[in-house]
């Protein structure tokens, strides 16, 4: 009886001919890893701008970036590092004179808040040196429309109180924790926010203008110029209560002949030859009237005008009369203006 035989290895079943594992494969294979590490990889440090000791990430926060254009250095923050981008401009650049606050309306963007600081040159410093000189610095921030609200600044700088106040009035940016956020320009009753991109001057189109003010306003008859529109006020007939009841603006009439054809006639051409017309000589009768116009008659310049054409020259056999002997000169009467204002004679 024989012995029973080892267990043989399994035999490797060949692939088709070809069915090597492709190099894109591993590519594939190596893609997700790659876009995670391409999201993972920390962002290039930034460099200083203008006069900066720093870059802007690390002085004002996360989210910092700095311009500088015209002499005036630009940062841009985050609304929440807002406080704290000013306490950083105060405290370590130096930026000690607040001089505005304000907001600009960006359609599509926000309310983009600015603060304009500066820090003022130091004629002596402290440590010697050359002086430094006045170096400027805008703080912006931005807050959506929906929800514009920012917390207020006068911790940082006292005199922002007033700023932040027109503000609040003119663009509707909600400060909170002011101590006084209350109306500075406008009146009471005053709806809407004026300085917003969406606000309509609707004063020209739901009140007429007192008095009158153009040609024609005044009911006298008088005839009336086309009107134009100042910036900001709507057409009456697209915008306000009157919208889509009022007639079309007239059209501006023509004049002379062309009112009844509607078209201006074509100007005259006439050459040079045929001089204008009051120099063009009326056509004797029974003359034919589409005979060509005689030619225009040419003079010499040195013929003169005719006024300036004396009479013809006496002929050689002609004598021409003698003149007049002149009187003796020793003789001569001079009136000579006396010193009395009277007339004497030498």
């Amino acid at each position: 009886m024989s012995e029973p035989s080892e267990p043989s290895e399994p035999l490797e079943t060949p692939g088709p001919a070809g069915a090597e594992e492709p190099a894109g494969a591993a590519g594939a294979s190596e893609s997700p890893e790659s876009a995670e590490t391409a999201e993972t990889a920390e962002p290039q440090p930034q460099e200083p701008v203008g006069w900066l000791p720093r870059p802007a990430d690390a002085i004002f926060g996360e989210g910092a970036t700095a311009e500088e254009a015209y002499a005036l250095l630009t940062v841009d923050v985050p609304p929440d590092r807002w406080i704290p981008a000013l306490a950083a401009a105060r405290d370590e650049l130096g930026c000690t004179y607040f001089d505005w606050l304000s907001a600009v309306d960006e359609p599509g963007t926000g309310f983009r808040v600015c603060a304009h600081l500066a820090a003022l040159p130091a004629l002596r410093p402290a440590g010697g040196g050359a002086p430094v000189p006045l170096r400027r610095l805008v703080v912006r921030t931005t807050v959506p429309h929906e929800a514009p609200v920012l917390p207020t600044a006068t911790g940082v700088y006292a005199g922002a109180a007033w700023h932040e106040r027109e503000t609040h009035e003119m663009f509707g940016v909600d400060f909170t924790d002011h101590p006084h956020l209350e109306r500075l320009l406008l009146p009471d009753e005053f709806e809407g926010h004026p300085l917003r991109k969406d606000f309509v001057l609707a004063a020209r189109v739901a009140k007429a203008w007192p008095g009158a003010k153009e040609p024609g306003e005044s009911g006298h008859g008088g005839p009336k110029r086309r009107q134009m529109q100042p910036p900001g006020v709507p057409d009456p007939n697209e915008w306000g209560p009157l919208k889509g009841q009022l007639p079309p603006a007239p059209a501006r009439p023509a004049r002379g002949r062309a009112a009844a054809a509607g078209e201006r006639p074509a100007r005259r051409a006439r050459t040079a030859s045929a001089g204008s017309a009051s120099q063009q000589q009326a056509p004797e009768a029974g003359a034919d009237a589409d005979a060509p116009a005689p030619p225009r008659r040419a003079r010499r310049a040195g013929e003169g005008s005719a006024s300036q054409r004396a009479a013809a020259p006496a002929t050689s056999d002609e004598q021409q009369p003698a003149a007049p002997a002149p009187e003796n000169t020793h003789t001569a009467t001079h009136q000579l203006l006396s010193f009395d204002g009277g007339v004497r004679c030498v």
